[in-house]
């Protein structure tokens, strides 16, 4: 049996292989981790790395108009759009193994219903991820003479709220399906997938942003119009994503099957280290 295959298996799947000898030499690590997955005592580690995390995420989107505004001429689209990349890429690699690194409403769902991550945990990671994002606008708009309006995302003047949305759906659908993609047992390649994270991101905002903002995420985007206190086209940024993260999750059955193996569990909770040994019998 291959590598991948055993990547791929569900952890109590894991744990019976160990058990009954199949798997020979799991490192201690593994078994520990499998059990962290249950542990709720954990939980507010995962949860305060998503409500940090999501902090910096948005400090970073929203600020980067916010800056713009403040200072003129200093801060062109192409930063604006390039820095949101660079700092998922560095909050991956500095948390990713803490929560999963989900900083999205869209991927903590997306996840759920790839079968990789508790729906109960769902919810928390939702609250904390909002509040991330609310802290950021608050701190922004404390330290700069500007609104949050600024850091926000609107449909562009002349297009509507409906093509704003299907563009949403379309950028979401390419973030959420890297993010699996890079979560599975086949393509799970560490700093590398923080790198095609991190990449999708800029350059999806490179070409999108003009006409919906390319949020792809409804909590970068609740932030500021929590503080600028402007829901208007805020549906866009909540259904556009949802829903391409509901379609990049249909895309990821038909291209590898079943969601719930080890190695996506462990991308998507944080917890559990995808190194697996190699089986007595192969």
């Amino acid at each position: 049996m291959s590598d991948e295959n055993e990547l791929d298996k569900p952890a109590n799947a894991v744990m019976s292989d160990l058990v009954h000898g199949r798997i020979m030499h799991l490192p201690v690590s593994v078994d520990k981790a499998i059990e962290d997955f249950h542990d709720g005592s954990q939980e507010w580690r995962r949860l305060f790395s998503e409500l940090f995390g999501t902090f910096f995420l948005v400090l970073v989107a929203a600020g980067g108009g916010m800056m713009g505004q403040a200072f003129p001429n200093t801060i062109s689209r192409t930063d604006a759009v390039v820095a949101p990349g660079l700092m998922v890429f560095a909050i991956i690699l500095f948390m990713g193994k803490v929560s999963g690194a989900h900083l999205n409403p869209a991927v903590s769902i997306a996840f759920a219903l790839r079968g990789d991550f508790p729906w109960a945990r769902v919810p928390g990671y939702i609250i904390v991820q909002l509040a991330g994002a609310s802290l950021a606008a608050w701190f922004l708009t404390g330290v700069l003479p500007v609104s949050a309006k600024y850091g926000s995302n609107y449909p562009a003047s002349g297009y509507s709220a409906g093509i704003a949305f299907v563009m949403e759906l379309v950028l979401t659908f390419g973030l959420v399906s890297v993010i699996l993609g890079t979560a599975s047992g086949a393509q799970n390649l560490g700093i590398i997938g923080a790198f095609g994270v991190g990449a999708y991101i800029a350059l999806a905002g490179l070409w999108g942003s003009p006409i919906s903002g390319a949020s792809m995420n409804p909590a970068r985007t609740f932030g500021p119009d929590l503080l600028a206190g402007d829901f208007a086209s805020y549906w866009v940024y909540v259904v556009g994503p949802i829903a391409g993260a509901v379609v990049a999750v249909g895309a990821a059955f038909l291209l590898r099957g079943q969601g719930g193996g080890a190695s996506g569990s462990g991308a998507a909770q944080g917890a559990l280290n995808t190194e697996v040994a190699k089986p007595e019998n192969p």
